[in-house]
């Protein structure tokens, strides 16, 4: 997962970012209506659940809940890795330091080198959620997975703007 979130109020997009961000957007924006409020993953584009209930608590409360060593808020998880001396060398004059210069090239690899068939699936995903009762949408899924793009955003075309130009963002990979 990316840590990047859409967040649609029906058919709207109405935040975007960390899942602080988007849940603080929520809470002061749609304090009567957050069931009809959907998440989804920028990489998977899986539903994800929010703590809604939690944004509104003071962040001194927040940060005695989340005590723990290292980053654990932002999913940073400590491990060991086995380089050679050289490769340490490299990394040790590398702005940020070791950490921020392999979570980088992570980053980097994994936008660079994305399975399409990952994007398809994301698409999948997606759209299973927020368009399944849309017309067109077993024929756009058939055109998804046959690589089909041109007629995918054909099929997608009358559909919401927001919903149409995601799962285009989403199939990206698969089109490029």
């Amino acid at each position: 997962m990316t840590g990047q979130l859409t967040v649609f109020f029906e058919d709207r997009i109405i935040a975007r970012g960390s899942r602080e961000a988007v849940t603080r957007t929520i809470e002061q924006g749609w304090p009567n209506d957050q069931g009809a409020v959907r998440a989804f993953d920028d990489e998977s584009g899986r539903s994800v659940d929010l703590d809604l209930w939690d944004a509104g608590r003071d962040s001194t409360d927040r940060a005695e809940v989340q005590r723990g060593r290292g980053r654990p808020r932002l999913g940073v998880t400590a491990r060991e890795i086995t380089l050679l001396p050289r490769q340490w060398e490299w990394l040790a004059g590398q702005p940020g330091g070791a950490s921020a210069t392999i979570r980088r090239l992570v980053d980097a690899a994994r936008k660079e080198r994305r399975d399409p068939a990952a994007a398809r699936d994301s698409v999948y995903r997606f759209l299973t959620t927020m368009a399944g009762d849309r017309p067109g949408y077993e024929e756009a899924l058939r055109a998804l997975y046959r690589g089909d793009s041109e007629r995918f955003r054909t099929l997608i075309a009358g559909w919401p703007a927001d919903v149409r130009d995601y799962a285009d963002d989403l199939m990206k990979p698969v089109a490029a």
